[in-house]
């Protein structure tokens, strides 16, 4: 996982206390130029100086200073007193400060200054009893190391009472996925395929896998997924079978093989064509007899399998550039 440098820390700490709170003197108010120049006054840092100014931003129309002070809370936070902080986040209900102190606290593990604050955020996340906290909560730990920290959290928060809840997880996970990871961390992958396999919730199995890298899973995921192909949801059905076509070479005749016998019984026309994407991504040129035996399955995808043995036919070696080529000849007809 790629993790700020101690320089890049450092210094965003320094400039986080250089801006808590910077305010001039009162004489600096009366704006008469005449007199000497306002001296600046520094103040320290504190818990509640900064919550006071974050309850006064979230009025402000400006979203770049609510941003701005988003980024100071969490810049600030390995200065700041641990008991104070973590006081102020378990006391806190409104759900725009408590996603603040939990943006804070998931900080001082994340630079190495508190290895349990991280375990206190994920805590809340599930045992809250608002709903809107909770998925504050949750949010908070988006884009951060929390899959490697939060042991069987998101299995769990897949599964919460609360719809907001579940769909904030599972944009955790794939955010986690794809801007900390970029898609090539096995575990993380894991972790996001379980929680798929988890949810009793169709809308997020689907969100999830449809939406996630597949290429260094493993060889549990995969069953995992191959058995998701089953499902009573069309959608679940179509998610697994593409989250199939990018799995590891060492799984793909594995995989191929139940995307295949999988196309003959199915119905749904949507799920059709999501397999046969991915026994084409699976085969490339390797995939075209497979693909022309299926043509008199489905009268409806002759088109589209016509499609996809064209591009594959045409020795591009990229995935991306096969895909746009389909595109290119289904949009052509």
């Amino acid at each position: 996982m790629t993790r700020p440098s101690a320089f890049t820390s450092n210094v965003l700490g320094l400039l986080a206390l250089t801006l808590c709170h910077v305010v001039p003197t009162p004489a600096s108010a009366q704006g008469v130029s005449s007199r000497p120049a306002p001296v600046i006054q520094g103040e320290t840092c504190s818990v509640r100086g900064l919550m006071d100014q974050i309850r006064r931003g979230l009025g402000s129309k400006s979203e770049a200073y609510k941003r701005y002070l988003r980024t100071l809370l969490r810049e600030s936070a390995v200065t700041l007193p641990d008991s104070e902080l973590r006081a102020a986040f378990e006391r806190e209900t409104d759900p725009l400060m408590v996603e603040h102190l939990a943006v804070a606290l998931v900080a001082r593990t994340e630079r190495g200054a508190d290895p349990s604050a991280m375990q206190a955020v994920a805590r809340r996340a599930l045992e809250e009893r608002d709903p809107a906290v909770r998925a504050a909560t949750v949010r908070a730990m988006r884009r951060t190391s929390a899959i490697e920290n939060t042991g069987d959290m998101y299995e769990r928060l897949v599964r919460d009472a609360s719809p907001e809840v579940r769909m904030e997880a599972a944009t955790n996970l794939i955010e986690d996925n794809q801007f900390v990871y970029s898609g090539h961390h096995g575990p993380a992958a894991d972790t996001a395929v379980a929680a798929a396999f988890a949810s009793t919730d169709p809308k997020v199995t689907a969100k999830l896998l449809g939406n996630l890298s597949t290429e260094a899973i493993s060889a549990d995921s995969t069953s995992r997924l191959q058995s998701l192909l089953r499902s009573d949801h069309a959608e679940v059905r179509e998610a697994a079978a593409t989250a199939l076509g990018g799995v590891p070479s060492t799984r793909m005749a594995s995989a191929r093989e139940s995307l295949l016998a999988m196309y003959l019984g199915e119905k749904d026309s949507s799920v059709r064509k999501a397999l046969l994407q991915s026994i084409a991504q699976l085969g490339f040129a390797d995939a075209v007899p497979e693909l022309q035996r299926l043509r008199g399955v489905d009268p409806s995808l002759v088109a589209e399998i016509d499609a996809w043995t064209r591009a594959l036919g045409m020795g591009l070696q990229e995935w991306s550039l096969i895909l746009r080529e389909k595109q290119r000849l289904m949009q052509a007809r």
